[in-house]
């Protein structure tokens, strides 16, 4: 199973933001406490559709030294799909 991360260049309270996604949910919470990253941080169905953590750069780092995968906007997107939950986000 693998752990991937893409580029971290959206910006939000003075700090640049990826996403950190896994194969599996299991690995993905695994992974994330590595990274010192509290659970609570984790964003899931049903507010989103893809299991994930939004990280910042300076974990994204670290997470690359560990093992993530670093992966374009086009191939997170393909990760993103291939893990989501199908009717997992609540429409307003």
């Amino acid at each position: 199973m693998a752990v991937y991360v893409d580029a971290a260049i959206w910006k939000w309270v003075g700090h640049r933001w990826c996403h950190l996604l896994a194969d599996d949910t299991d690995e993905l919470h695994r992974f994330a406490a590595q990274l010192g990253i509290k659970r609570s941080s984790y964003q899931g169905p049903p507010k989103t559709s893809a299991p994930h953590y939004d990280i910042t750069g300076f974990e994204r780092d670290r997470a690359v030294r560990l093992g993530a995968i670093e992966c374009s906007r086009e191939e997170i997107v393909a990760v993103f799909r291939r893990v989501r939950v199908p009717k997992g986000k609540i429409r307003p």
